[in-house]
């Protein structure tokens, strides 16, 4: 599969995660999120930001647990619980996190 990104063929997985994550840019994440039916805005773009810095410090996307914890530590409770995230992310907070932000799919993720 692809997506066709601001004239470029960005390569992803048969579930649309990116295949090369050097390919991801803002516009790839925007037009991984209209493919997900999510219209992106500024606290989707946290989460986003805050999984992207998580994996370059320990070069794994988290699962839903440790994503909920480690953003209600750095955003506050209001944004770190569940509702609030699967709210912004309906097919799960990590795997649909995880692939906007050009992530490879979180382990125990299915």
């Amino acid at each position: 599969m692809a997506l066709q990104v601001s004239g470029k063929t960005i390569e992803t997985d048969e579930e649309g995660y990116l295949a090369d994550r050097n390919q991801w840019s803002m516009e790839a994440a925007a037009a991984i999120a209209v493919s997900e039916g999510i219209n992106i805005t500024e606290s989707h773009w946290e989460v986003v930001n805050f999984l992207r810095e998580y994996y370059e410090e320990y070069q794994i996307a988290p699962a839903v647990r440790v994503l909920t914890k480690a953003i209600g530590k750095k955003l506050g409770p209001d944004k770190g619980n569940s509702k609030y995230l699967y709210e912004l992310f309906p097919y799960g907070p990590a795997k649909q996190a995880c692939k906007i932000a050009g992530l490879p799919k979180p382990t125990g993720c299915v």
